[in-house]
């Protein structure tokens, strides 16, 4: 029989995956009840032009070596298989049908908590699963419906102020951001010549 593991989603372009988003996987698996934190890459919408968004296979190819040492954070690429546009929802379904035996939950940012009445079917979402709030400095305020709700968790993690996009420019401007990538995403970025 199958052991039920408790699996936080942390869903991202991770175009490029960097230091922050390690940081706040890394601390809520460290910090709270999840077992398993999976960072699912989202494939790139064909309806949209995003001429700087590197194509699914290279976004998970660093996700999935920026991991290496973190045995409880996992790298999915669940979404590249369904049909698009996606919407969450469809994803959380699809999971529960492969992998029934697990317990699903959302990570986000506050700043994507402020958009959550935006979302497709966001009633059904909160009614089946917990969602684990991280803090950012963002605009905007969050509706009161989603204040004091059961299933939102707000977790104390360091307010990480790193963006792919600032990591994009930097490149771009031939800035060394070493720093903020973990070696081998810096190294796979550079022979690949991406984002130039």
């Amino acid at each position: 029989m199958k052991i039920s593991k408790k699996i936080g989603l942390y869903f991202g372009t991770f175009n490029p995956i960097h230091v922050g988003h390690l940081i706040i996987a890394n601390h809520l698996v460290e910090y709270s009840d999840l077992d398993e934190i999976w960072l699912v890459v989202t494939p790139h919408n064909p309806h949209k032009k995003k001429k700087n968004l590197l194509a699914d296979y290279h976004r998970f190819e660093m996700v999935y070596m920026a991991l290496e040492d973190y045995p409880n954070l996992k790298a999915s690429n669940v979404e590249f298989g369904l049909p698009q546009p996606n919407y969450t929802v469809k994803t959380l379904a699809y999971l529960e049908e492969k992998y029934p035996h697990n317990n699903y939950s959302l990570i986000m940012g506050e700043d994507n908590l402020k958009s959550l009445h935006k979302w497709k079917n966001y009633e059904v979402i909160l009614d089946r699963y917990s969602i684990y709030v991280y803090p950012r400095i963002s605009e905007g305020t969050v509706e009161t419906q989603f204040d004091n709700h059961p299933k939102i968790d707000r977790i104390e993690a360091p307010i990480i102020e790193l963006s792919s996009t600032f990591i994009r420019k930097g490149i771009k401007f031939g800035k060394n951001i070493k720093p903020m990538l973990s070696a081998n995403v810096w190294k796979y970025i550079d022979e690949m010549n991406f984002y130039k």
